[in-house]
């Protein structure tokens, strides 16, 4: 996400310190690039199970969608992972843009249209790039690329920060604000970047022991 007057680099310090992951790499991508993008590779199938109206970007065109697999096109995949009006608002938006970046993997994957991409990365990312921000080049987005689709997808893990892991405020001047729980997110992020599932069963006693063990020093 990009946070106002902040840019790239105020979003990967906020997330590095909310998750206490490092981020080397960023990509800041607007809505033009993703539309072309995805048109660029016919479309991306997604699953939808309940319905949902899209809303076409800069168009009077609204449509529902009922349950089912469909092949949406750039302007209709962005619609899709915008919409915000479902029962879990934000935290349902996010999970259709993990469902879509993960689906934009399976497209590539099942008409294996990596090879021409690769060939064309060139003409591909220039006429992407006034809509990308990034610190990567484009030889490393390309090796990265190759990265991910050697990873079977059996073995990549997604999550949502969701109601669970956050408690509901309002600002001082009145806004809908959500507020992290830490400890939460980090258990969560734990199962996901290390496969540690937390027990819930740690007690004040059991954290000062680790604590005594390890010799740590705490402020």
């Amino acid at each position: 996400y990009k946070l106002p007057g902040g840019g790239p680099a105020l979003a990967t310090a906020t997330v590095e310190d909310l998750l206490g992951v490092p981020i080397q790499y960023y990509a800041q991508i607007d809505f033009q690039a993703f539309v072309k993008f995805v048109d660029d590779i016919k479309g991306v199938k997604v699953t939808i199970d309940s319905p949902i109206r899209l809303d076409v970007l800069g168009t009077q065109t609204s449509l529902v969608l009922d349950p089912g697999t469909y092949t949406l096109p750039g302007d209709l995949a962005l619609a899709y992972v915008r919409m915000r009006h479902t029962e879990g608002g934000d935290f349902d938006r996010a999970k259709r843009q993990q469902q879509v970046i993960l689906a934009i993997r399976d497209r590539i994957l099942d008409f294996n249209m990596m090879p021409s991409l690769i060939a064309n990365a060139n003409t591909i990312y220039a006429d992407l790039s006034s809509g990308i921000k990034t610190n990567l080049t484009l030889e490393q987005v390309i090796q990265l690329a190759q990265k991910i689709f050697e990873v079977p997808r059996d073995q990549i893990k997604s999550a949502v920060i969701d109601g669970k892991y956050v408690n509901f405020g309002k600002s001082p001047d009145g806004l809908d604000i959500l507020r992290p729980i830490p400890d939460k997110i980090r258990e969560l992020r734990d199962e996901i970047f290390y496969g540690v599932e937390s027990t819930g069963t740690n007690t004040t006693q059991d954290i000062q022991a680790i604590l005594q063990d390890e010799h740590a020093s705490v402020s």
